[in-house]
């Protein structure tokens, strides 16, 4: 099939990309190359799928509305996976304008571009910070999320409304996908993991908030584009969504946590990063900053029932796997 990928230079969209290359699909590749982190990051990772035939990278922002209903028309992707936008709890707070362009208006020329060119499967990403202080653990889908406390999460919280209401207004297959905490090989240098291993190895302290009173449900790179690849083939009807997102009847659309389920406490998670990394951490305890949240907790039946898939690496190993990148890298 030929199959679009937006953020095809980011973390999680250039994984897949290469997932999807060795199962012999055709990918187009979407990216803005912006600078909210390195570009030579960005480029590095292109570098890794860029000379696959199969593969042909676009720079475009989504929020170009010309230019994204151009490259829909021209390429009549069969499937979409939407992956790109502006990420970061933080810097939302200072950079508003940058979450309205990318995560609204960019998802709106997504879904019009699905939508007038008939895409077979739209799956985008969510977050988990939708659930923002939500006290019940683990966070299901059929959990409100009516109270999100950054304006990034209400980005995401608004994609999912507006790719519910098109699926169920056009009879567009939609899948959403509420990630929780990825990490891994050449991730994101805005995420914990990276920036605790770049100040440990240089033997510069590392700020620990809310005083290490937080935990997250760390989820390793394979396993998130294993449940992408797997939801991708896994396309809702009228009726197949998932009844624990109480998705509108007769709505071909569906809505996945993908976590580990095994929150786990900061201060832990620093200490088996330390390990990885064979080096001590000096730590600088912090109060806790806005727009973070106490915990992630996935609950992944729902994609287990669906896909027969759920998120397994262990923090170990994933840790061990990113230091063993980081330094050589």
């Amino acid at each position: 099939m030929k199959i679009l990928v937006t953020g095809a230079a980011g973390f999680i969209g250039n994984f897949v990309a290469e997932r999807l290359l060795q199962q012999g699909h055709q990918v187009v590749g979407l990216d803005n190359l912006n600078d909210y982190y390195e570009v030579s990051l960005k480029e590095a990772r292109l570098a890794r799928i860029n000379s696959q035939p199969n593969f042909e990278f676009v720079q475009l922002d989504l929020a170009d509305k010309t230019g994204m209903a151009e490259l829909f028309a021209q390429h009549q992707f069969q499937r979409v996976v939407h992956l790109a936008a502006q990420a970061g709890v933080r810097y939302s707070i200072d950079n508003p304008m940058a979450y309205h362009d990318s995560n609204l208006t960019g998802m709106m020329t997504i879904l019009e571009g699905c939508r007038h060119n008939k895409v077979e499967h739209l799956v985008y990403a969510s977050s988990s910070s939708v659930y923002g202080m939500n006290k019940k653990v683990p966070f299901a889908e059929s959990d409100r999320v009516d109270h999100p406390i950054s304006l990034y999460a209400a980005t995401k919280k608004a994609n999912e409304l507006m790719a519910h209401s098109y699926s169920h207004l056009f009879q567009m297959p939609v899948t959403g996908l509420r990630f929780f905490t990825v990490y891994g090989p050449w991730g994101r240098p805005d995420m914990a993991v990276f920036k605790f291993a770049k100040k440990i190895l240089a033997g510069e302290q590392i700020d620990v908030y809310n005083y290490g009173d937080l935990s997250r449900d760390f989820t390793y790179i394979d396993d998130i584009v294993e449940g992408v690849l797997r939801t991708l083939d896994n396309v809702p009807t009228a009726t197949t969504g998932n009844a624990a997102y109480d998705s509108e009847a007769g709505t071909p659309y569906a809505l996945y946590n993908i976590g580990n389920h095994q929150p786990v406490k900061l201060l832990d998670f620093i200490q088996s990063l330390e390990k990885a990394l064979g080096v001590k951490a000096k730590l600088n305890m912090m109060p806790m900053q806005p727009g973070d949240v106490y915990t992630t907790y996935a609950d992944t039946e729902q994609l287990q029932q669906a896909v027969g898939f759920k998120p397994s690496t262990s923090l170990d190993d994933g840790l061990q796997q990113f230091a063993d990148w980081y330094k050589a890298f």
